[in-house]
């Protein structure tokens, strides 16, 4: 379902986004994904979190993923001007990456009640006493996000219950001494 707030760029990019996300979860990440667009409604950027496959990198959020790419593709980190589109209310990782990008707006399907930084446990990207700050037109596609994240972790959690013997491994990966 289209959202009134949203330009037609806007709605694609959003699409793409879940697009992505799904491509996300196929390699055994969690569902977020991300398009930057220029102040023309380009996409300069794609992203989907990446922290599962190698290297293994903590900081490959779907935002930052997203921001490195239109950064190479446009020559500057400043992205002033861009809006960066998210299927996930962005952690305080990547709202910090937003605000030191400078990108103008931020669009996000789903809030995120544990780890969101962009209005629902803290607000990063508005903070006032930063030097810059960004509009957020916010769970714009909240049930599309919502049932995104519980079928993955519905999946992951029987996953988990129907192999012991993986659950062994990772326990003793964890805790190596036991």
């Amino acid at each position: 379902m289209n959202h009134p707030s949203l330009s037609v760029a806007e709605q694609r990019a959003l699409d793409t986004a879940f697009d992505l996300a799904a491509r996300a979860a196929v390699s055994g990440d969690v569902p977020v994904g991300a398009v930057l667009l220029t102040a023309q409604g380009i996409v300069a950027g794609l992203g989907l979190n990446q922290r599962e496959i190698p290297p293994h990198d903590p900081t490959a959020h779907a935002e930052i993923v997203a921001m490195r790419e239109a950064a190479g593709r446009l020559r500057t980190w400043n992205l002033a001007g861009c809006t960066l589109v998210v299927t996930l209310e962005p952690c305080t990782m990547c709202a910090g990456a937003i605000v030191a990008a400078r990108i103008s707006r931020l669009i996000f399907g789903a809030w995120d009640s544990k780890a969101g930084a962009c209005g629902s446990i803290r607000d990063v990207v508005r903070d006032s006493r930063l030097n810059h700050q960004v509009e957020v037109i916010g769970g714009v596609a909240e049930k599309r996000g919502v049932a995104l994240l519980q079928d993955f972790f519905g999946k992951r959690r029987l996953n988990s219950a129907l192999n012991p013997r993986l659950n062994s491994r990772l326990n003793s990966r964890l805790n190596p001494s036991s």
